[in-house]
């Protein structure tokens, strides 16, 4: 069980764990679990580390695997001039997870998180449930309040 499963159940909130065969020589790790699980791209969101200028503080983005992150809408969400993806030993280290598995629940350190707006639009959606090949799904009100997270508008297509 990942420390974002114990989150979960600690929370009792209602969730569901996806289970699929993780290719190592995939290109998405987003992708590939919307695919395998059958879930459209939009209702699976992807966990990336994003590093604001000047503090250097750590702040999570959560958006659809079939979209790029924004950085200057996530930089203006989280108050910073500019934003730049965080080294990925960084991101390893202050999450406690690997890179292609990391879930926004459950992190070693909590960090500020934010999970773009499209997620308001379906009842639920899957993140990283902390390992590659392993999602769960909840609804995105519960993730926010679980990582006491913001929607902002940080995805473009």
């Amino acid at each position: 069980m990942t420390p974002a499963i114990k989150l979960a159940k600690k929370a009792k909130i209602p969730f569901r764990v996806h289970e699929y065969a993780h290719d190592p020589n995939t290109d998405s790790y987003g992708l590939e679990a919307a695919e395998m699980l059958g879930i459209e791209p939009a209702r699976v969101f992807k966990t990336l580390l994003v590093e604001l200028a000047g503090d250097r503080e750590l702040v999570v983005a959560v958006l659809p695997v079939d979209s790029q992150l924004d950085l200057k809408a996530l930089a203006s969400a989280a108050g910073a001039k500019k934003c730049r993806m965080a080294d990925p030993a960084a991101a390893e280290r202050v999450t406690g997870y690997i890179v292609g598995g990391i879930s926004p629940l459950g992190q070693k350190k909590r960090l500020r998180t934010y999970l773009d707006r499209s997620a308001s639009g379906f009842d639920r959606i899957n993140v990283s449930a902390g390992r590659r090949g392993l999602e769960i799904e909840l609804a995105a009100g519960d993730l926010l309040k679980l990582v006491n997270g913001h929607y902002a508008g940080i995805a473009k297509r």
